[in-house]
């Protein structure tokens, strides 16, 4: 694997799900859609797929920030207000690193997602480690989301 980009996850094959994509020229962040039609109660929050996986370096990680659109006239947010998903989290055995966009609704109605709706945006970066730092030395990733130091 050399690069950073998308793929769709197993069971999404045939789906008609669409790879992440930028919307301008200039746009950082490559568009994640739902993969399925969800509907998210006033107060709840919904884990919603998104059918796509994202592989990059070992010193990269891909932010997940919600669409502004979604916040500003749906009064949805995300979850943990920023998603981080570690390069070792690509094909991980417990959910082959399916991304998935964790959504509260913290308005007053019911919000209705469609399958193919942009959601949130994913941006890649580099980040940097401090000297002498051995953190996963010689270990794998085990588990799925919110699995990193478990």
């Amino acid at each position: 694997m050399t690069g950073r980009g998308f793929e769709v996850v197993s069971s999404y094959q045939g789906k008609g799900i669409e790879l992440p994509c930028r919307g301008t020229a200039s746009s950082a962040g490559y568009d994640l859609s739902a993969a399925e039609s969800t509907v998210i109660a006033p107060g709840e929050m919904a884990m919603v797929p998104t059918g796509v996986k994202a592989y990059m370096q070992a010193d990269e990680v891909l932010y997940i920030h919600i669409r502004s659109s979604l916040a500003v006239k749906r009064q949805l947010v995300l979850m943990n207000s920023v998603g981080v998903v570690d390069a070792d989290y690509y094909n991980n055995p417990d959910n082959e690193g399916h991304i998935f966009i964790a959504l509260w609704n913290r308005g007053k109605e019911p919000v209705e997602l469609a399958a193919g709706e942009r959601l949130a945006q994913g941006v890649f970066m580099k980040y940097l480690t401090v000297d002498g730092d051995t953190a996963g030395a010689g270990k794998d990733r085990q588990g799925g989301f919110g699995s990193t130091g478990k």
